[in-house]
């Protein structure tokens, strides 16, 4: 079966940071007014190495040449359209990427000790690429934003797929959840509080930073190494609680303690441009005895056993039991985490509920058992196999979402390939000699 890659493979990770300080710099090519740099293909090839992906051919370097032709392209017609970015999404984005970075390499100042700069340099490298991204991105988008597909479109397009190249469904499932979060003692939280107070007070008395406390006492991964700093952030991205206290803030004024989902906080503002701000939070997560665990435990078996005796649906419990907000008004179903579909690979079904779910049969309840949330929280929760669907060759009845995926992105990908064409002849190029006879995917680049 032919493979349609989505849209995206035209962009290839931006280079910054990493470029060769040996490479003698010069220009390769010119698209209207913007110009690429050898760096700069040095740079992609840099990320495609370090992933394991790249090749030493001179292809291979064309390949890249040319995602960056197109991207130039798009950034021309951007300006013609005035396709812009706010830089609220340019620091979101920005935000968004140094969290990737964190992540991977595993502490802010990992980071920096490995790029030899401060935290806000790196930032600064990363905004002009990242604004260019964005802003093709939506020019790309704007392309092909008409494109709608039909039922019938869907059936034509399966049909002409030859038998023999359809391809293999892995094992998926429809799972539903209960999830119980145990109830914690109102001593322990005020426990929590005070510590929270003892914070706030050595803050403003001067005897710590905020930055500090939070490097070392916060209990959010995502942002206690980067002295609680989430970034830009809109209100609609945040805990409601959370958000109607930071957005009440002014410059540098700390809040009072307050209560989430997630636990407690104290939340300092940095600052706020339009409808997104960046703040700093500390958090900490009240810690829940043995006799509620055991409490919240007997409390899911007796709701399993209400719901086998037929006294209410899952669907029901769910609706009046569950404490996650993402899954309890839909019967709790437990969507893919990867896809957001309502069918989930086997694959992809995290490690605690796996466990669970290989001792079940279809219609069949768990018994109730310890999870994690992606927070690091415990959570309680009992889960039913609503239905199967074995391995199996593709078909139209019970896969028709992924044909429909697979013609919208073949429709797309169709639709850029002939506006580069259009643009190829209308905008003037210019390719390097050292380029003008590589193997490249569209002919009009070298004139």
């Amino acid at each position: 079966m032919k493979r349609y890659l989505l849209l995206a493979i035209l962009f290839f990770p931006f280079g910054i940071l990493s470029a060769q300080q040996n490479v003698i710099d010069k220009i390769v090519a010119i698209v209207g007014e913007e110009i690429i740099l050898k760096s700069d293909i040095e740079n992609a090839y840099l990320q495609d190495q370090g992933r394991g992906i790249a090749s030493s051919s001179s292809d291979y370097r064309a390949g890249l040449l040319e995602n960056l032709l197109v991207q130039k392209l798009l950034m021309a017609q951007a300006q013609v359209d005035s396709v812009s970015v706010t830089e609220d999404q340019v620091e979101s984005a920005v935000e968004s990427q140094i969290d990737y970075f964190i992540s991977n390499i595993g502490s802010q100042e990992k980071l920096e000790n490995y790029f030899g700069k401060s935290i806000e340099e790196i930032k600064d490298d990363m905004r002009e690429p990242l604004r260019e991204r964005l802003i093709t991105e939506q020019m790309q988008q704007k392309i092909v934003e008409k494109i709608r597909i039909t039922p019938s479109e869907v059936k034509r397009y399966f049909l002409r797929i030859p038998k023999d190249s359809l391809p293999e469904m892995p094992d998926r499932y429809e799972l539903q959840q209960i999830v119980l979060r145990p109830h914690v003692s109102d001593a322990e939280k005020e426990r929590i509080r005070e510590r929270l107070r003892d914070f706030r007070d050595q803050i403003l008395n001067g005897e710590s930073t905020f930055n500090t406390l939070a490097v070392l006492y916060s209990e959010d991964p995502g942002s206690a190494a980067r002295g609680g700093e989430l970034g830009y952030i809109a209100r609609n991205q945040l805990d409601p609680a959370f958000a109607e206290a930071a957005f009440e803030l002014k410059p540098g004024r700390i809040s009072k303690i307050v209560e989430s989902e997630f636990g407690f906080h104290i939340i300092q503002l940095i600052d706020r441009q339009g409808e997104r701000i960046n703040v700093r939070h500390i958090l900490l997560q009240p810690k829940v005895s043995e006799e509620e665990k055991e409490e919240a435990l007997l409390r899911l078996d007796t709701i399993r056993q209400f719901i086998e005796k037929g006294e209410f649906t899952f669907e029901e419990a769910a609706h009046y039991f569950s404490s996650d907000k993402q899954t309890r008004n839909n019967g709790g179903l437990y969507p893919d985490p990867q896809t957001g579909e309502a069918r989930i690979a086997r694959a992809n079904i995290p490690g605690e509920m796996a466990r669970e779910i290989n001792k079940l049969k279809v219609g069949e309840i768990s018994v109730p058992f310890v999870s994690h949330n992606e927070r690091g929280q415990e959570e309680y929760k009992i889960v039913k196999v609503r239905a199967f669907y074995p391995r199996h060759i593709a078909n139209l009845e019970d896969d028709w979402q992924n044909f429909e995926l697979m013609l919208t992105q073949e429709k797309q990908m169709d639709k850029l390939e002939q506006w580069v064409k259009e643009k190829q002849a209308e905008t003037y190029i210019h390719i390097d000699n050292e380029y003008k006879d590589s193997k490249f995917r569209y002919d009009g680049w070298v004139k």
